[in-house]
């Protein structure tokens, strides 16, 4: 009977060892370690790839936005900073889980960050040593990235789809912008002459109002220059954000068109107030109704949001509606909800449609 027990013993110990070192199907395998390049040129080497990513800083909504666009981004943001702008929220409106989600001030520091326990903080570039050092320096990897220019999308959503390890869809999304870009450059490059416009960002913050021109490396200009016209504010050469202007420059300008964004107020209502003042009425662009309110939904399609391409697409029909005669903005919007948000027909008529502003159907 002992020799039975001993033999017995010695067997479950085998069995047990085997069973540890067998690996066992369907098992949970080990992490791959994964190394990204930044936009800022850095390799950041990640144990696995994130599951805990917070996204943070100014701008964050550029990033927010470009983020949600992959279908892992519910399940993995775990912490956000205000993703609105105006009233506006797209996030919270397409996020399920969005309730469950931490939102941070805007100015979060690295301490409640880290409270979070992320595994990746997503950051725009400039704000590297004023909002990423500080968080890195406690031990949390920082990936920068821009999406301020086309280039720049195309080579941060590479970054995104290496963060989510989907970069399938990175590459879907890439060409869904580079065949819009390409087929605008392609009809506008046979354009007999490019329009002189003035791209004008109104604000009347403290009551104060101002008109402002953008830098001419901002996507705002470069918009102008894809849908074939030629911005009269470069040879001011702003740089380094908005630059004010005066009335009598805009005036001296006297630009063919002129297009008016604003952030806060209805584009629509600020370009009918300036339509019945005398001093506009001067303008070329008054007189020739060539006055527009730059398009919005749920936030300005002039930005370096993802929405910068239903802006391009825009502006192209309107530089040129005689190369673009059966152009539907509508039918190109709810495209491009489906195509990057998997947003359905009823979910744009009911969620999108509704706060349309500017010159839009």
């Amino acid at each position: 009977m002992k020799k039975y027990i001993r033999y017995l013993s010695a067997l479950i110990l085998l069995l047990t060892a085997c069973t540890l070192q067998t690996p066992q199907p369907g098992g949970i395998e080990a992490p791959t370690p994964i190394t990204i390049t930044d936009a800022l040129g850095r390799q950041v080497s990640l144990p696995a790839a994130p599951q805990r990513i917070v996204i943070t800083g100014k701008a964050l909504v550029m990033i927010a936005d470009a983020v949600y666009t992959f279908p892992e981004a519910p399940e993995r943001i775990i912490g956000i900073g205000n993703a609105g702008q105006g009233s506006s929220n797209f996030i919270a409106l397409i996020d399920p889980n969005y309730a469950q989600k931490a939102v941070l001030e805007n100015n979060a520091g690295a301490e409640q960050i880290a409270a979070l326990q992320p595994d990746l903080v997503l950051l725009k570039s400039y704000l590297a040593e004023s909002v990423g050092a500080p968080i890195e320096a406690i031990g949390i990897p920082v990936i920068y990235v821009d999406f301020e220019t086309p280039e720049q999308y195309t080579r941060d959503l590479a970054i995104l789809g290496q963060v989510f390890q989907n970069e399938s869809r990175a590459a879907e999304i890439s060409a869904y912008y580079q065949a819009r870009v390409a087929h605008i450059q392609q009809v506008t490059d046979a354009a007999g002459s490019r329009p002189r416009v003035l791209m004008l960002y109104y604000s009347d913050k403290d009551g104060s109002v101002a008109f402002n021109v953008p830098p001419l490396s901002w996507m705002q200009t470069q918009m102008v220059e894809l849908a074939g016209g030629e911005p009269v504010w470069a040879d001011a050469n702003p740089s380094n954000g908005w630059t004010q202007v005066t009335l009598e420059q805009i005036a001296a300008w006297d630009a063919e068109q002129i297009y008016v964004i604003s952030y806060t107020a209805n584009p629509s209502e600020v370009v009918a107030g300036l339509q019945n003042d005398p001093n506009w009425q001067a303008l070329q662009a008054v007189q020739g109704n060539q006055l527009y309110a730059f398009p919005a939904d749920l936030y300005s399609w002039d930005q370096p949001d993802t929405r910068w391409i239903l802006g391009l697409t825009w502006l192209a029909g309107r530089l040129h509606p005689a190369l673009f005669p059966k152009l539907d903005i509508v039918a190109e919007t709810q495209t491009f909800y489906q195509t990057l948000y998997g947003l359905d027909m009823s979910f744009f008529e009911q969620n999108i449609l509704p706060t349309f502003k500017g010159d839009l159907p």
